[in-house]
């Protein structure tokens, strides 16, 4: 069966078209047109109406009362189920700094996972945020657990997760960090520095190593000073940094994410959620990592105030980049889904519309109110009222 999405809006890499037709059959983009082709077996008139490519999170820790530490295929079911709600389509599973027998469990689940028996959003892999991190730039995560960077403990972690591990979160200042950094680079596996105290030259250094991302900027690493720009000041000016975003105006001022932007550009920024299990719950007390969280209006954080990650909706953080910034539809698709699809090697199928590519779609209104979510063929989301 094929089916064809007819009188939309159709955005592109390099354009838009205001009304176009997009057919697929199956898991995959078949044609791209500029008037509609009458080629499907079923016909949706997307009359008024925008695709955009399915978002990608490459930092998702939860949502809906699940966790990845949970470390349970229903876990997983779950956060891939509801993501789509948000406009996301695929994303990375990710872990915390907690004890060596927890992350290894963790791992070994999203390991054994079938992604492709799920409806809804694909798990891409994995990212391991710690525990190879700074004390003293821990956040939310357990200082207890954290450990020293080891190529060994990574490897044994990698041979559990079965080979899943996409991207590492980690301190280049600790020692061992170097061996592991290099390791990585060597094996494609995204190294994300992030929970450091890194000054601006150890920064520079470990890109030199093969750095290539920043987890969360601004928040838990050193800060932009006129003596010493830290991870900001590298994240800011290196080109070969990728640079992730949480837009909530919680962990960001709107003008702390207007100052990145023009720094960065649509380049380089990729919006992430870094949410945890309350995600699309109601306010109240929930775990992370074996801490209660407070969740409390849009804000989730430890007893003594520490922002432990955040209820972010994919779509929310989209809507607020495209407002306040007038991003055009190009900008805003890269940062969306089209350079985390690039970073992560996976651009052959994903953060695209065009023939060839998997059938990930967001349907969305002018007030960027998502109607629809289509992951690989799969309608995994429909707003309520629509047909």
């Amino acid at each position: 069966m094929s089916i064809e999405y007819q009188n939309v809006r159709i955005v592109q890499a390099d354009r838009t078209i205001e009304n176009g037709c997009v057919l697929f059959e199956g898991t995959t983009i078949t044609e791209v047109a500029e008037q509609n082709l009458d080629k499907g077996t079923t016909l949706l008139d997307g009359q008024g109406l925008t695709l955009f490519p399915g978002f990608i999170d490459v930092h998702v820790h939860g949502a809906n009362g699940h966790d990845v530490m949970d470390a349970t295929p229903e876990a997983l079911r779950g956060i891939a189920e509801v993501l789509p709600e948000e406009g996301t389509t695929s994303f990375l599973a990710t872990t915390m700094t907690q004890s060596k027998e927890a992350i290894e469990r963790a791992l070994t689940n999203a390991g054994a996972f079938d992604a492709e028996s799920v409806t809804g959003a694909e798990m891409l892999g994995v990212h391991l945020e710690g525990p190879f991190i700074a004390e003293e730039k821990s956040g939310a995560q357990p200082v207890e657990h954290i450990l020293s960077p080891a190529v060994s403990t990574f490897e044994a972690w990698r041979e559990s997760s079965n080979d899943k591990i996409k991207m590492v979160t980690l301190a280049p200042e600790k020692e061992g960090a170097d061996k592991l950094i290099s390791h990585l680079r060597q094996d494609g596996i995204i190294a994300s520095i992030g929970h450091t105290s890194a000054t601006f030259d150890q920064a520079k250094q470990a890109v030199d190593r093969g750095v290539g991302h920043v987890t969360h900027l601004y928040n838990q690493m050193s800060g932009l000073h006129h003596r010493d720009p830290g991870v900001v000041g590298a994240a800011f000016t290196d080109p070969r940094l990728m640079v992730e975003l949480i837009v909530d105006h919680i962990h960001s001022t709107k003008e702390a994410v207007q100052i990145a932007y023009h720094q960065i550009t649509h380049e380089r920024l990729l919006l992430i959620t870094d949410a945890m299990r309350a995600k699309c719950l109601k306010e109240g007390t929930y775990d992370l990592g074996g801490q209660d969280v407070t969740v409390k209006g849009k804000q989730a954080v430890l007893e003594d105030g520490t922002l432990a990650g955040s209820i972010l909706k994919f779509k929310e953080a989209a809507g607020r980049m495209k407002d306040h910034l007038h991003l055009s539809d190009q900008e805003l698709l890269s940062i969306t889904s089209l350079n985390a699809a690039r970073e992560l090697g996976v651009d052959d199928r994903k953060g695209e519309i065009a023939a060839g590519k998997d059938a990930d779609f967001v349907l969305i209104d002018s007030d960027f109110n998502i109607q629809a979510t289509w992951a690989r063929g799969s309608l995994v989301y429909e707003r309520e009222g629509e047909s």
